[in-house]
């Protein structure tokens, strides 16, 4: 059941798609945000009966339709801060529909900075405490790779002060309840959803948060993404990737885009908009096992810094992955990466890109 019949090397594949196995993926947590900690993500992999593997894109290449995934998770950190959660990737119809979502419970202690262009930065230790839900549901467009959503994203926490000596960032940062409803497109031509070896994957998407919909507060998020791979070599795969985000309104601190870099911080720069940049090369060593070298800068800038006087946040790492299942495409491994301020360990399944 463990062994493939091609190499006869250990792989999941049987187990995953044939047995209704789950995969355990240990969680390590070693974020500066969070200290160190760690949890596990049970993934359930399904394909249902009769239903289709591959499809042919408009230019003619195969693309693989990803099994439905179930996951289960929880984790907790050093410092106090744990949550718990499931959700679910599942394609219906030949992957006509698609539908992404989850659900969690999450008491986070974590820091945010103030400051602005007069007065200096700060550190305020926060914590989060409440439930998050984020659902979205795609249609394919034709037979193109082509996709538009609707989505709907809730959160009900309780922001406090760990010292409550300490400045507020904002008056209206404590109310409670956001809910917001977002419209996208997305263009998905990769020859793999898990970890891809060729196509793009390029999305935009922006959501409205309304008293209408349940909002406290009124505010819109935006964000551009794209993933490109390119086979540069018979062992080597290039990936790249741009992500731009933009919030406006009535923001609460723990909403506002930050940059999102393996090695650094989660909300450790934050601003009304941020940029990133990203690249990635995997060298395959052998048909199951692949090294890759990863580099990428980001800023963020807005209210408390104009685009040329933000600073760069630089991070750049290597890691390791195993082809852990060969009828989906499936690598598994770990990245060390190091940035402006710290270094992390990152279990990864799939791509690190999301």
């Amino acid at each position: 059941m463990f062994r493939d019949h091609e190499d006869g090397r250990f792989d999941l594949s049987k187990w995953l798609l044939e047995h209704r196995g789950f995969l355990p993926v240990p969680i390590v947590i070693t974020d500066p945000a969070l200290g160190y900690g760690g949890g596990v993500v049970l993934a359930f992999f399904h394909r249902p009966e009769g239903s289709a593997t591959t499809r042919t894109a408009s230019d003619g290449s195969t693309q693989m339709i990803a099994p439905n995934i179930l996951g289960a998770m929880a984790m907790k950190t050093e410092n106090g801060s744990k949550a718990y959660g499931g959700g679910g990737l599942l394609h219906f119809a030949d992957d006509t529909w698609r539908y992404k979502g989850g659900v969690a419970d999450a008491d986070f202690n974590i820091d945010f900075y103030t400051g602005g262009r007069l007065l200096p930065e700060s550190r305020v230790a926060v914590n989060l405490t409440g439930l998050g839900s984020m659902q979205q549901v795609s249609r394919r467009v034709g037979d193109r790779e082509l996709f538009v959503s609707a989505q709907w994203t809730y959160t009900d926490l309780d922001p406090r002060l760990q010292d409550p000596g300490q400045r507020p960032l904002d008056e209206r940062d404590f109310r409670q309840v956001n809910s917001g409803l977002g419209l996208g497109v997305e263009y998905d031509s990769r020859d793999n959803s898990f970890t891809p070896s060729r196509g793009y994957l390029l999305m935009a998407q922006g959501n409205a948060y309304l008293p209408a919909i349940g909002s406290d507060l009124t505010f819109q998020t935006y964000r551009a993404h794209g993933y490109g791979y390119w086979p540069v070599h018979a062992r080597f795969v290039l990936g790249a990737r741009a992500d731009l985000r933009h919030a406006s309104g009535d923001v609460p601190f723990y909403r506002l885009p930050f940059i999102d870099l393996r090695g650094v911080p989660s909300a450790r720069y934050q601003d009304d908009s941020t940029a990133v940049l990203e690249a990635e090369l995997r060298w395959n060593i052998d048909p199951r096992w692949a090294g890759i070298g990863f580099a990428g800068a980001g800023r963020a800038w807005g209210s408390r810094a104009g685009f040329g006087d933000a600073y760069t946040a630089v991070s750049k790492g290597v890691g390791i992955r195993y082809r852990i299942a060969r009828a989906i495409g499936l690598y598994v491994g770990a990245d060390y990466a190091w940035g402006p301020e710290d270094e992390t360990v990152i279990i990864q399944m799939g791509s690190a890109w999301r």
